[in-house]
C-alpha cells in the first residue's frame, strides 16, 4: 500500500469536503489562496517551493505541539474541531447501548475523565503485569507474548492477514521483520551526536517506565540496558528500508511447519492457536533472517530481559490512557524525534486514539453533517480524466514496445476508483466500550481489530473493505485491490468550499498531488510489479524491464543528491516510488487540465495564468515546513521525501515548468535534459 501524504504520526485526522463549509455572507469575497501567500523576493526557477509557500511560511511559525506545520495540519485541526463537537454531543445524549453515540460518548467521557485516570494509577494494567511476572521458562515466555499480542502489545512478532500477493483472491498470514522500538534500525547503529542522544535518551525512558512501575533504580537501569542490546542484535539483522521495495526478495511461502523448523524457540503452534489461526498450512514470511535471529535471541537473552521488556511496552502502549506522568515522560522522548515543544491537548490527544479504535464509525456521523455530493461527482470525474491522460501518455511512450503497452493499458483501466466514503460500512456491534475505564477502552479496540484481522482467514477477499476513513487526509494505492482510494478529506482546501476553487487549482492540488500520484502508484517501481487483478506478476518483456529501471536510476541519483539538512540525505532508493509517483501525478494532472475550459480560455486569475496556477496548485499540496527532528527523522525513516523536495524534484523533470516559468540554464531548478526523469 502506498500513501500520497505523510505527517509523521497523524494518517488521521481530516476535515471534509470544503464545499460542506459554512457558507460566507455576500460582502464576503475569499482571498485567492494561490497569489496571497507567494515570496515574491524568491524566482520560481530558483526555488518554486520557496516561491509557492514562503510568504505562508513566513507568517506561520511552527506550534510548540507540533512537529510540522502547513496545510495538511489546518485540515486536521478543522476536523478535529467537527469531530469534538460529535463526541460533546454524543457524550450528553446518553444513547443507548450498542449505538454509534453510546460507544463515542462512552470513550470520549472516559479519556477526558482525568481525575478518574490518575485514582487509577497503574490498576488496569495490573492482570497484564502479572502474567508477565509469572514467566519461567521460552515456553511461558511466548505464551504471554500472544497474550499481550491480542491486545495490541506484539513487540517481538509482526503478524498480519492481507491479500496474497501472488494469489490476490486468497488472504495470507504474513510475518514480518519487527522488534524495534526506535522508527528505523539506523537509530541503533548511527554513530553521529543525534543519534547517540536518542538511544541514551530511549534508554533513560525504559529505566523511567520500570522504576515508575515498581522495579528497583537498580535493576531497571540494568534492565535498560540489556533491552537496548537486544534491540540492537535485531537492528543488526533487520533489512534496510531499500531493501524492503522488492516484493520478490521480501516473499517467502512456505509450510507453517517450516517456519517451526526455521525459528524453532518462538513456540509458533502455540502462538498461532492462541490467535486463532492454527489450522493454517502455510504462511508467507517477509524476512526469515529476522525470525530466525529471534527465535536465537529468545534462547539467549536471560527471562528477566524479556519480562522487563514486555512491562515497558505495555505500559509505552498505554502510556496516554495512565496517569499524567506516564505521558509525559513519552512525550519528552519523542520530541527528540518530533521537534514539538509541547504536549497535545488532552482532547486532541484523545480524538486520534478515537480515529484508531473506531474512525470508521466516527465516519458514519462525519458524513451525514459535511459530505456534499456535488463535490465527490467532480473528484470522481476528475479520476477519469487523469485515467484518460495515462492511456494516452502509456500509447505515445518511444521506449516501451507495443506488447507491454497493452497490458499496461489493461491494468490502468482495471484501477478500481474508490472516492468519498465507503458503500458499506464495518461493524463495530462486537466492540465494547465503557465510560469507566479508558486503558480498557483502548485494550479493547486493539483486541477487536487484532479479531478483525485475524477473521479473514479462510474467507473470501473483502474488495470493497477500506484502510481510511472518510475524514483522513490521506489517500492510498492498494496493488492487490489495484484501488485507488480517496478519502473525502484528501480534496479540502481548508477555509474554501469546492466551489470556490477554480479547475488549475484543483488539478494541481489534487488530480496531480492526488489522484494522478495514487494512479501512477501502479506502475512505479514497486506497483508495476503487480498484474490488473492484484497478482505479484511480471507482465513486462525483459527489455522494457531493463529500460524502465534504467529511467528509474536516474530519479534515484537525483535524489540522492538532496541534502535534507547537516549530513542528513534523501535515500533516493528508499523514496523512488513516492518520487517516481510525484513526477507521474504532475505529468498526468498536467495533460488532463489542457483538456480543461480555463486552460482554454487563459483567463488570469489573482494576476496568475491558468498554467500557472496549476503548478501552484500543486505546491499548495504541499504547504509545510518542518522542525529540523522530524526532518532528520523523516530522512531516515520515511518513504516519502519531505515536502521542498515533491515539489522541486520533480519539477524538475517536467517540460512545461521550463517553459511557463521560463527556466533557464543558469536557474538553480535547471537540469539539462540528459539528467531528468523520463519514465511515463
Amino acid at each position: 500500500m502506498h500513501c500520497s501524504r505523510n505527517f509523521f504520526t497523524l494518517l488521521a485526522g481530516a476535515t471534509l469536503l470544503a464545499a460542506c463549509q459554512t457558507k460566507p455572507t455576500v460582502q464576503e469575497k475569499p482571498k485567492d489562496i494561490l497569489s496571497a501567500d507567494l515570496d515574491n523576493t524568491t524566482r520560481p526557477s530558483a526555488d518554486f517551493f520557496q516561491y509557492a509557500n514562503g510568504g505562508w511560511i513566513s507568517k506561520n511559525p511552527i506550534p510548540g505541539e507540533e512537529s510540522s506545520w502547513g496545510i495538511g495540519n489546518l485540515v486536521i485541526n478543522e476536523n478535529l474541531k467537527r469531530l469534538k463537537v460529535i463526541n460533546l454531543q454524543a457524550d450528553s445524549a446518553k444513547a443507548a447501548k450498542g449505538t454509534p453515540q453510546q460507544k463515542i460518548g462512552d470513550f470520549w467521557h472516559a479519556a477526558m475523565d482525568s481525575a478518574n485516570i490518575e485514582a487509577k494509577g497503574l490498576t488496569p494494567l495490573q492482570p497484564y503485569f502479572e502474567k508477565i511476572e509469572a514467566i519461567t521458562d521460552t515456553h511461558t515466555l511466548m505464551a504471554t507474548m500472544a497474550y499481550l499480542h491480542k491486545i495490541g502489545v506484539s513487540p517481538m512478532l509482526s503478524l498480519f492477514v492481507m491479500q496474497d500477493e501472488k494469489n490476490s483472491e486468497v488472504n495470507a498470514l504474513y510475518y514480518w521483520q519487527s522488534g524495534l522500538y526506535l522508527p528505523e534500525r539506523e537509530y541503533y547503529l548511527k554513530k553521529d551526536n543525534t543519534s547517540l542522544k536518542i538511544i541514551a535518551s530511549y534508554q533513560q525512558l525504559i529505566t523511567h517506565f520500570l522504576t515508575m512501575s515498581g522495579v528497583p533504580a537498580d535493576t531497571a537501569a540494568i534492565q535498560a540496558a540489556r533491552i537496548l542490546q537486544l534491540e540492537t542484535s535485531l537492528a543488526k539483522v533487520h533489512r534496510k528500508r531499500e531493501d524492503l521495495r522488492d516484493p520478490y526478495k521480501n516473499y517467502h511461502k512456505m509450510a507453517t511447519t517450516a517456519l517451526y523448523k526455521l525459528a524453532p524457540n518462538l513456540d509458533m503452534p502455540q502462538y498461532l492457536q492462541a490467535l486463532h489461526a492454527e489450522k493454517l498450512d502455510s504462511i508467507i514470511i517477509g524476512q526469515p533472517e529476522y525470525y530466525t535471529a529471534l527465535s536465537n535471541l529468545i534462547k539467549s537473552t536471560p527471562i528477566d530481559t524479556w519480562k522487563a521488556l514486555l512491562r515497558f511496552r505495555l505500559i509505552d502502549q498505554f502510556s496516554d490512557a495512565l496517569p499524567n506522568a506516564y505521558g509525559v515522560a513519552s512525550f519528552q522522548f519523542k520530541k527528540l524525534l518530533t521537534g514539538a515543544t509541547e504536549r497535545k491537548p488532552r482532547w486532541k490527544r484523545t480524538l486520534l486514539h478515537e480515529e484508531d479504535v473506531m474512525g470508521e464509525l466516527l465516519g458514519q456521523l462525519f458524513v451525514k453533517e459535511y459530505f456534499n455530493a456535488t463535490a465527490k461527482k467532480r473528484y470522481e470525474d476528475l479520476v477519469e480524466a487523469i485515467r484518460n491522460a495515462y492511456k494516452i501518455r502509456i500509447q505515445q511512450l518511444t521506449w516501451m514496445s507495443d506488447s507491454t503497452k497493452q497490458k499496461a493499458l489493461v491494468k490502468l483501466f482495471a484501477i478500481k476508483k474508490k472516492v468519498g466514503y465507503p458503500d458499506k460500512w464495518k461493524d463495530f456491534s462486537s466492540l465494547d466500550i465503557t465510560p469507566d475505564s479508558y486503558v480498557q477502552n483502548l485494550i479493547n479496540g486493539n483486541a477487536f481489530w487484532i479479531r478483525y484481522n485475524f477473521n479473514k482467514l479462510g474467507k473470501p477477499v473483502n474488495r470493497d473493505e477500506w484502510d481510511m476513513t472518510p475524514q483522513t487526509y490521506n489517500a492510498y494505492y492498494n496493488p492487490s485491490n489495484n484501488e485507488i482510494v480517496l478519502p473525502a478529506g484528501i480534496f479540502t482546501v481548508p477555509g474554501y468550499r469546492d466551489e470556490q476553487l477554480d479547475d488549475a487549482l484543483v488539478y494541481g492540488y489534487a488530480g496531480a498531488s492526488t489522484i494522478g500520484h495514487e494512479i501512477t502508484h501502479g506502475f512505479d517501481d514497486q506497483g508495476r510489479q503487480f498484474d490488473e487483478k492484484g497478482n505479484l506478476k511480471n507482465w513486462w518483456n525483459k527489455a522494457d524491464e531493463e529500460k524502465f529501471n534504467t529511467r528509474a536510476e536516474v530519479m534515484v541519483k537525483q535524489f540522492n543528491n538532496f541534502l535534507v539538512i547537516d549530513t542528513f540525505k534523501i535515500n533516493g532508493k528508499a523514496t523512488l516510488g513516492e518520487n517516481i509517483a510525484d513526477l507521474g501525478g504532475i505529468l498526468l494532472g498536467w495533460d488532463a487540465f489542457q483538456q480543461t475550459t480555463q486552460f482554454k480560455h487563459n483567463d488570469s486569475i489573482g494576476g496568475l495564468s491558468p498554467a500557472q496556477r496549476y503548478f501552484l496548485g500543486y505546491g499548495l499540496g504541499w504547504l509545510q515546513h518542518n522542525t529540523n527532528e522530524s526532518l532528520r527523522n523523516q530522512a531516515l525513516t520515511d518513504a516519502h521525501a519531505p515536502a521542498k523536495f515533491r515539489v522541486n524534484g520533480p519539477f524538475q523533470s517536467v517540460d512545461a515548468f521550463y517553459k511557463i516559468f521560463n527556466v533557464q540554464p543558469t536557474d538553480k531548478m535547471y537540469l539539462p535534459d540528459s539528467l531528468r526523469v523520463h519514465i511515463w
